[in-house]
């Protein structure tokens, strides 16, 4: 799945704008996921979702498969907000709010009405977060990035340091992708016990053998001259869209606006 991102993120529909306006327009829906209501949170997903499908042309499935992981671990997440637990027999009585108890064994397990109202607004702002990231992660390559933030005066360190996690996390996974390869070809996961003794091999062995190819691909580029700055060259010119520029900034003030009449307006918007 990595390689396939990094091949979408360099091969997708918008490859061809600046890479300035693709940060920005997803900095910009970022920052409005976060103050928005409820129902404006949920049509920046769906807008966002259009923008990659349409725009991009990236398959559905592969942006809702993507958007499903973080998903799951704010579902995960929320599990804390909604539900309580307690002694079988509370000094003070349940909470005010508390709904269905159910015990089990010396506990009583019951679900907060206040950590429901909660999670109502944690989860879409949540998916609109995400969904904005994930706009960054299918239309801008780890490239462009570094250089955008280097152009903004971002610290050179941190560019690339930015740039060796994102190599390392390609390397850890072809370490990985060979190992299992390795396993799977001895019956290493041919049965539970097998694939459990595979499996702690698998953890106990990754991190030495990918810091050793890790160390490889430094001397690789070492030997080649590498004096600690890496010096990318491009020769494609962006060409900025009108017609998509103006969709972002139609669609940007209309969100904008209905945020403005939720907090501010007496006929708020849900």
């Amino acid at each position: 799945m990595l390689r396939r991102i990094d091949m979408l993120a360099s091969g997708n529909g918008l490859r061809t704008l600046p890479p300035e306006h693709r940060l920005a327009f997803a900095a910009a829906l970022f920052l409005l996921g976060y103050v928005a209501p409820v129902g404006v949170q949920l049509l920046m997903v769906a807008w966002i979702l259009r923008w990659l499908t349409v725009h991009a042309r990236i398959q559905l499935d592969v942006c809702l498969r993507l958007l499903l992981l973080p998903l799951g671990f704010i579902l995960l997440s929320l599990v804390a907000l909604i539900v309580g637990i307690s002694g079988a027999a509370p000094a003070g009585g349940l909470p005010a709010d508390a709904l269905q108890p159910l015990a089990i064994g010396p506990l009583l397990l019951f679900i907060s009405r206040q950590g429901l109202d909660q999670a109502a607004l944690v989860l879409p702002r949540a998916m609109a977060l995400s969904s904005a990231l994930l706009l960054v992660l299918l239309t801008v390559p780890m490239v462009e990035i570094t250089r955008v933030l280097g152009r903004c005066g971002c610290p050179e360190l941190l560019t690339e340091l930015m740039g060796l996690m994102h190599r390392f996390v390609f390397v850890l996974a072809d370490t990985a992708a060979v190992m299992i390869t390795a396993q799977q070809s001895r019956l290493g996961y041919s049965s539970w016990r097998s694939s459990m003794r595979s499996l702690s091999v698998l953890v106990a062995q990754l991190l030495q053998r990918s810091l050793q190819s890790y160390r490889q691909l430094v001397l690789g580029l070492t030997a080649r001259g590498y004096t600690g700055t890496i010096r990318l060259w491009h020769r494609r010119r962006y060409r900025p869209s009108p017609r998509h520029r103006n969709e972002a900034l139609a669609g940007l003030l209309l969100l904008g606006l209905l945020t403005a009449l939720h907090h501010l307006g007496p006929a708020a918007t849900p």
